[in-house]
């Protein structure tokens, strides 16, 4: 599950993003898309959900809530799943990336297109990306009601420097100062991966260690530096983050104007290249 295996990217019931018990419902119902364990597809949308609900059978508490008491208030971190009212001040208005060209991805093998996926309706890409439905306008998540919701998959509000500094954990072992924060076990599976391969979703190939995406093994054009055990992930519009355990190097970019790309865009891979000189 945690490494996109678990063949629920895509909901065949209707259910509203905001109805979080009936989305659990639908993914306790729903026929796996292909063998768990067989391949591997990015759950867009689902993902959070998944995670959510584990924590909350494990932890008695929702993710948000894990989130604000074991890492956020310790590490004084500015960074928000259900953002409080509070805050809304602070919070610089998102806007849809301009018309233009879509990037890659593209597989040239097949010549499937994973942009154009995503508008056909019927396609696995489009599935993904709208089940459940709900919030699909960017400009959604400026209202305060919504960004008060603690919406794992895409709810996450806060500052590249908090970021940056929860990845830092995560590039020096699981320690900052004197606090353990991760087991050297956990770290582990942070850098390891355990999917690399085609993407059922994106159509190119994709790697993903235990809740993080890595470089695959054949990549041509490294999102997270050159060390093979860095790990992060980016984010719709063109967000980054990860951790270089091997440099201790931790790096976070944000935008509120988004271009076409659910994976990194040039502009902050020219970052990542810039930092490591």
């Amino acid at each position: 599950m945690l490494s996109h295996q678990a063949g629920l990217s895509a909901l065949d019931a209707r259910v509203d993003i905001l109805d979080y018990d009936a989305v659990i419902r639908a993914l306790e119902a729903q026929k796996p898309l292909w063998l768990p364990g067989t391949g591997h597809g990015y759950h867009a949308r689902t993902f959070g959900f998944l995670l959510d609900e584990l924590v909350r059978r494990i932890a008695g508490k929702t993710l948000s809530q894990y989130w604000r008491e074991a890492f956020a208030q310790p590490l004084n971190l500015d960074l928000w799943i259900g953002l409080p009212e509070r805050e809304n001040s602070r919070v610089a208005t998102i806007y849809a990336a301009k018309s233009g060209k879509p990037p890659e991805p593209k597989n040239r093998q097949s010549g499937s297109d994973f942009y154009s996926d995503l508008t056909t309706p019927g396609t696995l890409a489009r599935k993904t990306f709208t089940s459940p439905y709900g919030l699909n306008s960017v400009s959604g998540m400026n209202t305060p009601e919504n960004r008060a919701q603690p919406i794992v998959s895409f709810g996450g509000i806060g500052s590249a420097s908090a970021l940056a500094k929860f990845y830092s954990i995560l590039a020096n072992g699981g320690k900052l100062g004197a606090q353990t924060f991760f087991s050297e076990e956990t770290i582990a599976t942070m850098t390891t991966a355990l999917s690399d391969g085609m993407d059922r979703v994106f159509q190119i190939p994709t790697a993903f260690s235990a809740g993080f995406m890595k470089d695959p093994g054949n990549a041509t054009r490294r999102m997270f530096g050159p060390s093979p055990s860095a790990f992060g992930h980016p984010g719709a519009g063109g967000s980054h983050a990860f951790a270089d355990p091997e440099n201790r190097i931790s790096f976070a970019y944000v935008m509120n104007q988004m271009e076409q790309s659910l994976l990194p865009n040039e502009k902050s891979l020219r970052l990542v290249d810039d930092v490591y000189g």
